[in-house]
């Protein structure tokens, strides 16, 4: 069901170790060839190209294409109390850790009469996709939301696909949990389509729409399949985007004390989400494979999305990958940089200090994958495809920018002036020197 690589008793370089690693191939290059021709069509014709896409890709035609506003809010009045009192608990967790997040202005005098201040700003508007293929997610909602409104952004757009057994209109526990957090601005366009539509904004075609449907963000972010992935690198430069997401993954690093049926059950509960979804397992344990492995094999069979679980358990993107011992099982999970990383080891805590590339790491037996995604409150927005190398998950800071104020008075000038002109000369631009001559 699920492959083993074996890398006991070899000494890998980085480029060699990566080669090993089991990994989800992406086509990004060739997605973006087929979605700039929907990103093209929607940027021209707005509203119309939104609804004929819909018919195209998602089997419906919206009459609206932004949900209206008591749509929305008459969502929560049929919403199921338990799931409701579960997003609010989420919602609750995930403001509590974002508040934290928001970075702090700061002054500093260089010299008397010299000051440069930093302020950190708010973008003034963003676009928040909400998945809607194979399942359904109004945790991403809470994600994305929650961590623009900390940043103190002042306009948000949440984007969903149209459900075609809900007459258009997105998913109702996403809408609901639009209301619960006070948006109601929410369109019923997914796909590349939907990126677009954010990027470039949207004119209206029916009266319902009005004379502008959509108005331009200055950020896109949230997770999407392969289409939205690229779509956002195309759109990427128009307006800033979190990251180019692909297959979601986790990685486990385990040793012989960790209990088999958390491992395969999480391992599970990652290729539950897409075929192409990674689950891998780093260990030193033979003894931990071989019992994982057979959990594998009769936990998939009474999992509800079976089919899927199997196919992404047996893609070349997951395996159970044995080294020789904790050390060099590190150095695996180091140079994977998962999106989620398990450590379910002896003195957890202290291994996982040890970890530099990871989107979010889960420390312990009780800290699964599934908590993070709910109600940690930590976001769940991470990055994949080794992207942790150089990236981080979504939060307040994707939704600020810092900007820098600079205040000399003449004295303060005066002092640098000859050295500012000799700089200005040095690099052959005398015109930099003058404007500062001018002054005095």
């Amino acid at each position: 069901m699920i492959s083993r690589i074996d890398l006991r008793g070899r000494r890998l370089s980085r480029r060699e170790l990566l080669a090993e690693l089991p990994r989800a191939e992406l086509d990004v290059e060739h997605a973006a060839a087929a979605v700039a021709p929907i990103i093209a069509d929607v940027r021209d014709r707005g509203a119309a190209a939104l609804r004929d896409l819909a018919e195209r890709f998602d089997g419906v035609r919206p009459e609206h294409l932004r949900v209206p506003a008591d749509v929305v809010q008459a969502s929560v009045d049929v919403l199921d109390p338990q799931v409701r009192a579960a997003l609010s608990e989420t919602i609750t967790r995930v403001r509590t850790v974002h508040a934290a997040q928001r970075p702090q202005d700061f002054t500093v005098d260089v010299a008397p009469g010299a000051q440069v201040r930093q302020r950190w700003l708010p973008v003034r508007r963003v676009g928040l996709y909400v998945p809607g293929g194979l399942a359904v997610y109004p945790s991403s909602v809470v994600m994305n939301v929650v961590a623009a409104q900390e940043a103190g952004v002042g306009s948000l757009a949440v984007v969903s696909p149209p459900q075609r057994d809900r007459d258009g209109l997105p998913d109702p526990v996403v809408l609901a949990t639009c209301a619960l957090l006070g948006v109601d601005e929410v369109y019923a366009v997914g796909g590349a389509q939907a990126i677009a539509m954010l990027a470039y904004g949207a004119d209206g075609q029916t009266e319902a729409d009005g004379a502008v449907l959509c108005e331009p963000v200055d950020v896109v972010t949230g997770p999407g399949n392969v289409y939205v992935a690229a779509a956002k690198r195309v759109v990427r430069g128009v307006v800033g985007i979190d990251a180019e997401a692909g297959p979601t993954e986790i990685a486990i690093l385990a040793d012989g004390n960790a209990d088999p049926v958390h491992v395969a059950a999480d391992l599970i509960s990652q290729a539950e989400h897409d075929p192409l979804a990674a689950s891998v397992l780093v260990t030193p344990s033979v003894e931990l494979a071989g019992a994982v492995e057979s959990k594998l094999v009769d936990l998939v069979e009474s999992t509800f999305h079976r089919g899927r679980v199997a196919t992404a358990l047996g893609g070349t993107q997951s395996a159970v990958v044995l080294v020789d011992d904790l050390e060099a099982g590190l150095e695996v999970v180091n140079a994977y940089g998962a999106e989620h990383l398990e450590i379910q080891t002896e003195n957890a805590a202290a291994v996982a200090e040890r970890v530099t590339s990871a989107g979010a790491i889960f420390v312990g037996s009780f800290s699964p994958v599934s908590l993070g995604d709910y109600m940690a409150g930590s976001n769940h927005v991470l990055p994949t495809g080794g992207c942790a190398h150089f990236t981080s998950g979504l939060g307040v800071h994707s939704f600020v920018r810092a900007v820098q104020v600079i205040e000399y008075d003449a004295d303060a000038l005066g002092v640098v002036a000859d050295r500012i002109v000799a700089f200005a000369n040095a690099e052959g631009l005398p015109a930099h020197g003058d404007a500062v001559r001018a002054r005095f």
